[in-house]
This record gives structure tokens, sequence and C-alpha cells, in this order.
């Protein structure tokens, strides 16, 4: 009787995480920038662009770092035993797909408001990825879990209420988050390529 082969692959180190931390970053600055600035000012043709950008930088870039990992960390084991790396796939999946979500919404200038229903959600996940990253000891990516916490808290009244001024309020953390999820890429990139420590 022939014994069944098993094939077991090497870890990697490239862990794809850049990928989504600048998927977001883009989407935070393109989206943030415009609701804080009002530059351009909102139109439909600015909306349909607006639109766009959400579905494919944060939304198919996030979505795909997403599969990635969960592929690489239950079918191929390639990851190793890094838990903290299971937060971000389930983070990565499901904002990517909120994004497939609100990009389209945004381009066809659907209703906002059920909106802030979904950011309740994404409140909790925010939050479990703080706790999940604290306990881990990755400050730089519990700092990106209260960005998008403080985005997702000022989400629930702008949208659910149309609380006007929250637009701008949302602008402002989504921008600064996208800054901070620069940085994550720049030093994530730095880190891997070229194996020198860029974390502060």
């Amino acid at each position: 009787m022939l014994e069944p082969q098993v094939f077991k692959l090497a870890s990697s180190p490239f862990v794809p995480i850049a990928i989504g931390f600048f998927g977001l970053a883009t989407g935070y600055l393109v989206w943030g920038g415009q609701a804080l600035f009002n530059l351009p000012k909102s139109s439909p043709e600015v909306d349909k662009s607006l639109g766009l950008w959400g579905i494919w930088m944060p939304g198919f870039m996030q979505f795909l770092t997403g599969v990635y990992l969960l592929i690489g960390l239950t079918w191929f084991n390639v990851f190793g035993s890094a838990a903290p790396l299971y937060m971000a796939a389930l983070a990565f999946t499901a904002f990517g797909v909120h994004w497939f979500a609100v990009g389209h919404r945004k381009f066809i200038g659907a209703s906002a408001q059920p909106d802030g229903w979904m950011a309740m959600a994404f409140v909790f996940l925010s939050l479990l990825g703080v706790c999940v990253f604290h306990r881990a000891g990755d400050i730089p990516v519990m700092i990106i879990f209260v960005g998008l916490t403080l985005v997702y808290l000022a989400e629930v009244p702008t949208r659910l209420f149309v609380w006007n001024p929250g637009i701008r309020i949302i602008g402002l953390f989504q921008v600064l988050t996208g800054l901070w999820l620069l940085y994550c890429t720049y030093a994530i990139t730095v880190d891997v390529a070229l194996g020198a420590k860029a974390w502060i």
C-alpha cells in the first residue's frame, strides 16, 4: 500500500500586509482628503470617482491581502505560527468587502444612512484589532486599529442621523490614519525587503 505524499512548503517572510496597508492608506487619503477639505467639491462626477477609488484601492487590495493571508495561514502554513496574522486576515478581508460595498454605493449615488448600522459592526472589529495587537505587543498596528475605531465611531451618528459636521470629522480621522498607514507601509517594506528595522 502506498503512503500518501505530504508536501510541506517553506515558511515565507513575505507576509503581504504592506499591500493592504497601502491600499487602505490611498483610499483614506482620497476619501478623507475630499471630505475634510471639500476638494474637489462634491458632485455626482466626484462621487463616481471616489467610488472607483474605494472599490479598487482599499477594497480590492485589502480583500486580496486578507484572502492571501488566510490561505497562507490555513492551507499552506507558510507564515508560521504568527497568530496575530489571523486577526489581520479577518480585518483585511472584512474591510475589503466593506469597501466594495461603500465604493459601489458612492458610485451609484445610493443613501449613506444605512452605513451607520454597518459602522457599529466595524467599531467592534476595530476594537478587537486594538485588543489583539496590544496583547501581541505590536503597537504600530494597534495604532492603525485605534484610527479605524475613531473613523467608525464618527460614522455611526454622521450616517444614521445625517450629521453634516461629522463628515469632516470622519475625513480628519481618515487622513490621519491614512498617513500612519503610509508610514507602516514604508516600515514593513524596508524591514522585509532590506532587513532594516524602521519601526518607531
